[in-house]
């Protein structure tokens, strides 16, 4: 999912405090996010002066000018909280190259959605533009960040000055009181900088930590790619820094990170940290569940890096489209999971990323090729 990074409302923890563990907690229900999506994605722009060696929208310089425009980005604005939605993510490209971003945020907010963004750390960027954003009703600023160092993160960014940039904005906002999500990529070329990168995270006060493991897709390759060894030992590895440095984080395209932490949450005596890492929340969204993409040109995908056309918003209602398309009412339904995908226990919580199932076979229904669990025989869902 593109820049975004969707966003999940957690609470941050503080188990610093706590004397003693606390009695258990069971994590919060899935719903089935049948009427509308928890998070709705907004690509208003693939403009952006970033060249970003991961980037899923393959962004250019200059906007396009068959972009939705300021008129039709409003009436979709009404149409998803006339459906029930809560959280509108901007994404690009890069939002700030659309002067009318100031706009179009303050008119979401004013109808009572939760408008956040995912701004790229350019010259663009600035603390003006930020409280900006917060005085138009931004409640989250979502920023980028894919290494620990300037060396790792410019270089995957293409623009020197890219990380520092990103950090003062970081600390901007919170001197502002403005909620922030740190989105970091992740692949091959810095995997192995998650615990130094998850460290440097932890002094930024963030309200979410949201890893994105990529996905073959836009300037994405294959490669690149983690395997799906790499990715579990990666998500384990998460769930483990998230615990030690209090960081609440989730996963995009590794919706397995919430079965590696209900199974370390069944068995305490594994990390010390547990009890942090059973109580994050967990939503269950994924890929056209409880999360929909719209695209530049208004096109409805399931997600931004499952690029399956499901309509377009200039002709039909983003609500029956969400709500009846079959391969969204599909998505949404577990029992037509194929492979062990279909069969795992934690089918509800987890799902598969129907991402990657779809950039490895060409079937969003397909297990998915990047985990490597094998569910037992005879095994039932996990009810939560």
């Amino acid at each position: 999912m593109s820049g975004l990074v969707p966003i999940v409302v957690i609470q941050r923890l503080n188990i610093l405090k706590e004397k003693r563990m606390a009695a258990p907690t069971p994590i919060r229900p899935v719903t089935t996010y049948e009427q509308a999506p928890l998070i709705t994605i907004w690509e208003l722009t693939r403009a952006c002066d970033l060249t970003c060696t991961h980037c899923r929208a393959d962004a250019v310089s200059h906007r396009d000018p068959l972009e939705l425009d300021t008129d039709e980005g409003k009436r979709l604005l009404e149409d998803i909280r006339a459906m029930g939605g809560t959280v509108v993510v901007f994404t690009g490209g890069d939002p700030l190259k659309r002067p009318d971003v100031f706009e179009l945020v303050s008119y979401g907010s004013a109808l009572g959605l939760q408008m956040t963004m995912t701004p790229s750390a350019t010259p663009l960027l600035t603390e003006a533009a930020v409280l900006r954003l917060k005085a138009s009703g931004l409640k989250r600023l979502a920023l980028s960040l894919d290494g620990p160092t300037a060396a790792i993160h410019d270089s995957r960014r293409g623009w020197s000055g890219s990380f520092e940039r990103t950090l003062a904005i970081a600390r901007y906002a919170a001197d502002i009181g403005l909620s922030l999500q740190i989105n970091s990529a992740l692949d091959r070329r810095n995997a192995g900088e998650l615990r130094a990168l998850g460290a440097l995270v932890s002094t930024l006060n963030v309200a979410l930590w949201s890893v994105f493991y990529c996905v073959p897709t836009g300037r994405s390759r294959r490669e690149e790619e983690l395997t799906a060894g790499e990715i579990e030992k990666s998500c384990r590895e998460l769930v483990q820094v998230a615990a030690e440095f209090h960081i609440p984080s989730k996963t995009t395209a590794a919706p397995q990170f919430r079965r590696l932490f209900t199974q370390m949450a069944s068995r305490r005596d594994q990390s010390p940290n547990t009890e942090f890492v059973r109580r994050l929340s967990t939503f269950g969204v994924n890929d056209g569940k409880g999360f929909i993409f719209i695209s530049h040109h208004g096109e409805i995908f399931p997600s931004g890096f499952l690029p399956v056309h499901c309509g377009n918003v200039r002709s039909q209602n983003l609500a029956e489209v969400y709500r009846h398309h079959p391969l969204l009412v599909s998505l949404r339904d577990s029992s037509r999971l194929e492979g062990k995908c279909g069969i795992c226990e934690y089918r509800e919580i987890c799902g598969g990323s129907r991402a990657r199932a779809f950039a490895h076979t060409g079937n969003p229904l397909a297990e998915d090729p990047g985990c490597p669990y094998q569910p037992p025989s005879g095994a039932r869902a996990i009810a939560v």
